[in-house]
């Protein structure tokens, strides 16, 4: 009795479960993909480089004698002009040197003058007979060795004057200091720099360039950005191109300069935009991912739009191959304004009914208020 009861309840629930089930599986709707657009330009090469903002003039300056540091009279970023004060050196011994020299000076200058009272005095007794020829010559030689003694001490007092000078280091030109290697109290020696000033007003982006881009650099264009403003493009021109690589790096150094004197700040850094015009032929770059084969052949699906813009069929169109560029492949055959399926072209097929971005979304927001 049970059982007949669970069957009567049962069958009028399947009836009505086969009846609301459909007679054919749903429509899918387009299938979302990702496109790029075709378009023709000519064939080109771009290269990106890392640089930095560098003076032109750059003077690197050192004591012209070693010493001790009494004072320092500058900091970095300070502007300073030619012949100002940079640092001074505890001159006391450079002091009792130039005194020194002054007193063997003096020595020598009264000496050459006693010789040259003597030459006189025994050329006039020579006249007379009194002295012989050998002593008038004598007397002669010994004023022309004083006068010459007199000359060189005369030329160590001016060398012990100079090395004084020495101890007060100035500005060779004028700029903006960017270096202090030094402090109050540090003995430094003779010749190794302690300052580096450059001229803000010179100022050009410095890059290092691999070996095997050295031919396409030298006849590319150039664009460069600061990363203080990286939406401001400005044309630079190359200015200088090292003839030797460095030894560590192997990298050629290039110097550029602005064509409509941009401002440049120094020490900025800067991207540079290498564009070089490879051939005549117009070519498309598009993502290497929608590369695909067609009977062997290169091609790529492009979209066909029927009726609304968004959605469309795919259709595989040959193309040719000019060339690859990083992730970009350089090539020709769809119609300039086509738009090309760049990701999963595995998937694709002859006809499949696709929708662009944007039109997935708009499906999505009708399926939900189709829901509401």
């Amino acid at each position: 009795m049970k059982n007949r009861l669970a069957t009567a309840v049962a069958l009028p629930i399947v009836v009505m479960l086969s009846a609301c089930s459909p007679d054919r599986p749903p429509v899918q709707g387009p299938r979302p993909v990702r496109v790029a657009e075709v378009r023709y330009d000519a064939a080109r090469e771009a290269n990106r480089y890392a640089g930095t903002v560098q003076s032109r003039y750059e003077v690197e300056q050192a004591f012209r004698v070693g010493g001790k540091v009494a004072q320092r009279k500058v900091d970095v970023g300070q502007v300073v002009h030619e012949g100002d004060i940079i640092a001074v050196l505890d001159d006391a011994d450079y002091r009792l040197a130039e005194e020194a020299a002054r007193q063997q000076w003096q020595s020598a200058a009264t000496q050459a003058r006693q010789a040259e009272s003597d030459r006189k005095r025994l050329g006039n007794l020579k006249a007379d007979g009194s002295v012989s020829a050998s002593d008038d010559e004598r007397a002669t030689s010994g004023a022309q060795t004083a006068q010459a003694n007199e000359q060189a001490q005369a030329r160590q007092l001016e060398l012990a004057g100079n090395r004084l000078k020495y101890t007060v280091l100035r500005a060779s030109r004028s700029g903006v200091v960017t270096a202090v290697r030094f402090e109050v109290g540090q003995v430094v020696p003779e010749g190794q720099p302690v300052v580096a000033i450059a001229d803000p007003t010179a100022a050009e982006i410095v890059v290092d360039v691999p070996e095997d881009r050295l031919a396409t650099f030298r006849q590319a264009k150039f664009k460069a950005t600061l990363a203080s403003a990286p939406d401001e493009r400005f044309e630079v021109a190359l200015r200088e191109l090292s003839p030797e690589a460095a030894a560590q790096t192997r990298t050629y150094r290039a110097r550029l300069k602005p064509v409509a004197g941009h401002p440049l700040p120094l020490g900025a850094t800067a991207m540079l935009d290498a564009d070089r015009v490879v051939s005549d032929t117009s070519v498309a770059v598009l993502p290497a991912s929608a590369l695909t084969q067609g009977s062997g052949q290169p091609a790529m699906w492009v979209v066909r739009h029927a009726g609304k813009e968004s959605v469309g069929t795919v259709q595989l169109v040959p193309v040719k191959v000019h060339g690859y560029r990083n992730d970009d492949v350089l090539v020709s055959g769809p119609q300039s304004g086509d738009q090309v399926v760049t990701a999963g072209v595995q998937k694709m097929a002859p006809g499949l009914k696709v929708a662009l971005p944007g039109a997935a979304l708009a499906d999505a927001d009708n399926t939900q208020q189709a829901a509401r």
